[in-house]
């Protein structure tokens, strides 16, 4: 049996797959802000999803930077209690299985890559907007290499002459903070989608002119049915880009909530 899990700063789902084909039905919770909770919850529920078979592998993408070698969790803002915990290891001995961890929305790029809205493109971005905002590279549906990894999230525009954070611009953190409630409560109408598409655009613009991509996906909860309209992206970002003589297609992620599973899968038949 393998494992894959997709953890995120709110929620984590875990699931099982015996022929690196087909996942079982994940299994959803919410993820605890102490790690010492986590590491047993996700211990415990990795061992129920494997109903007692031994578990081959264990892969899974987690919010935030890795040290080098992707064992350690360096930085992570939504689980700061989570920074500096070798996480590899620990699973690795409670699961007595080999643990294989990557940035959640690198996974998640890769699910999209490979089985998602970028399926036999060969230069796939994939950019989530959720709790916070990150994107990745995908090539040839592979991961693209890099010392540090992916933080496209921390790029800066300036808004009111002020260098602002993509991230704490646009993501559902940063509009609680800035309106005072859920983006879920924000009605479909509201002007302030277009404000967040144009922001959206210009932070799409930048990395569309550093990485070059056939498509860009654009996946997370702020694009869900009430949140940044797809479209309206694609058309600021079509008014915006001088640079190249053709705008990728923009499109929304097609895996929506499973993405990181299915780029865990992806990621355990590359290791085969």
């Amino acid at each position: 049996m393998y494992i894959v899990a997709d953890i995120g700063g709110t929620k984590t789902r875990i699931a099982g797959t015996r022929d690196l084909e087909h996942l079982l039905e994940p299994v959803i919770l919410d993820t605890p802000q102490k790690y010492e909770e986590a590491l047993a919850i996700i211990t415990a529920t990795a061992k129920k999803v494997a109903d007692g078979e031994p578990i081959d592998a264990f892969v899974a993408g987690l919010p935030g930077m890795f040290t080098k070698g992707n064992r350690v969790l360096w930085n992570t803002p939504h689980l700061p209690d989570w920074n500096g915990k070798n996480i590899a290891a620990d699973l690795e001995t409670a699961l007595s299985s080999k643990v294989h961890l990557d940035n959640d929305a690198a996974l998640v790029g890769l699910g999209e890559a490979v089985y998602g809205s970028g399926r036999g493109i060969p230069i796939v971005v994939y950019i989530t907007v959720s709790t916070g905002v990150n994107g990745v590279r995908i090539i040839d549906g592979s991961i693209d290499r890099s010392t540090q990894g992916f933080e496209m999230g921390g790029q800066y525009l300036f808004v009111d002459k002020t260098p602002t954070s993509l991230e704490n611009l646009i993501s559902g953190t940063a509009i609680r903070e800035k309106y005072g409630k859920h983006p879920k409560e924000i009605e479909k109408n509201s002007p302030i989608w277009e404000e967040l598409a144009l922001l959206t655009a210009y932070g799409v613009h930048n990395t569309i002119l550093h990485w070059s991509p056939d498509i860009v996906v654009l996946g997370g909860s702020m694009f869900n049915e009430i949140g940044i309209p797809v479209d309206r992206v694609h058309a600021h970002v079509h008014e915006i880009l001088k640079k190249f003589p053709s705008v990728p297609d923009i499109v929304h992620s097609a895996l929506k909530d499973v993405g990181g599973l299915h780029g865990g899968l992806a990621h355990l038949k590359q290791l085969q």
